[in-house]
């Protein structure tokens, strides 16, 4: 016998279809919503608001709501960070008072969005307990280990200033913080001038003496910044971004053992050390004034006049006004 194929009924299958084309809908918006979803590229260093910010994942909804999602990068430190910031390889950072002026004297990419209070307690200006140096004016004909065109790059210039020296009465030896860290517990430097977390360490290994730190000589700011060209068409999510921090910055001035036992795996640096740095640290983001722009512009003009910038940089110029 012959099987009689049976005619399926036109109503039966409109349910399929319907389910079939509300799946291809479905589809489509979700592929469309992902290709106009833009991304914003975070440089962070193992220390700081922006690393416990990443650590507590609260940034990454304020911005899907509007559209963005988060690529992180970790940084060694500030110079390298903005560098990238000018080479347009990440769109937001942070770094101490001198980076920015070294990228702003290299492009004119470069924007300050918002700053924290001055720390001038955060940063110091280290010898071996056991060395004969008293004063900072007994470091003359002395090798001194900095990180080259860092924040406390300034501490040392105004330090040596105040002590009547000048740069070339001692013998800068520029070494990232590890290496030089390295090259002071074995003698090989007389004095290092280093910030927090690695001051805290320092000091907690037994072996450092605090010359000098920054009260007095310098406000140790650390600065948010951006690309003029994000800022420029992406003004919501760096207001986002700053709301983000301020929310961090308000929990962590108040819990600083708690931040510290959180940043402790990342920093590789024992809790109760980060409580000492974090706890000289500031907290408080807010716009750039008048006064703070002022006193950025001196520390550009300090190392222009040491030849150690090439050129002239107009801080002003470079300052995200308020709701741009």
């Amino acid at each position: 016998m012959t099987a009689r194929t049976r005619a399926v009924p036109a109503s039966s299958l409109l349910p399929r279809l319907w389910l079939a084309l509300a799946a291809l809908i479905f589809v489509s918006l979700t592929l469309a919503a992902h290709a106009q979803e833009r991304t914003v590229r975070v440089g962070y260093q193992k220390y700081g608001t922006l690393v416990l910010l990443k650590g507590r994942g609260t940034l990454e909804p304020r911005l899907k709501a509007l559209g963005y999602r988060v690529q992180w990068s970790e940084f060694p430190s500030g110079p390298p960070l903005m560098e990238a910031l000018n080479a347009g390889a990440v769109d937001f950072g942070s770094a101490g008072e001198t980076p920015p002026i070294f990228a702003q004297a290299a492009s004119d990419a470069l924007a300050y969005v918002a700053h924290e209070p001055a720390a001038p307690k955060g940063e110091a200006i280290l010898v071996p307990k056991a060395s004969p140096i008293q004063s900072v004016a007994d470091l003359r004909g002395k090798k001194v280990a900095l990180n080259k065109g860092s924040n406390v790059h300034y501490l040392l210039v105004r330090a040596i200033e105040a002590a009547g020296l000048s740069l070339s009465d001692i013998t800068p030896v520029y070494l990232a913080p590890a290496d030089a860290r390295a090259a002071f517990e074995r003698g090989a430097v007389d004095a290092w001038v280093i910030w927090d977390p690695y001051f805290a360490a320092a000091e907690a290994g037994g072996n450092a003496r605090v010359l000098a730190d920054g009260t007095g000589l310098v406000p140790n700011h650390q600065f948010y910044l951006s690309s003029k060209s994000f800022a420029a068409e992406n003004g919501p999510a760096l207001d986002a971004i700053v709301a983000a921090i301020a929310e961090v910055d308000a929990w962590a001035k108040d819990n600083t053992d708690a931040v510290a036992k959180e940043l402790a795996p990342s920093v590789g640096i024992p809790a109760p050390i980060l409580s000492v740095a974090l706890k000289r640290q500031t907290y408080g983001i807010r716009p750039l004034d008048e006064a703070v722009t002022k006193e950025q512009q001196r520390i550009a003009d300090t190392f222009h006049g040491l030849k150690l910038v090439p050129k002239t940089v107009d801080i002003a110029d470079a300052v995200r006004k308020p709701g741009s």
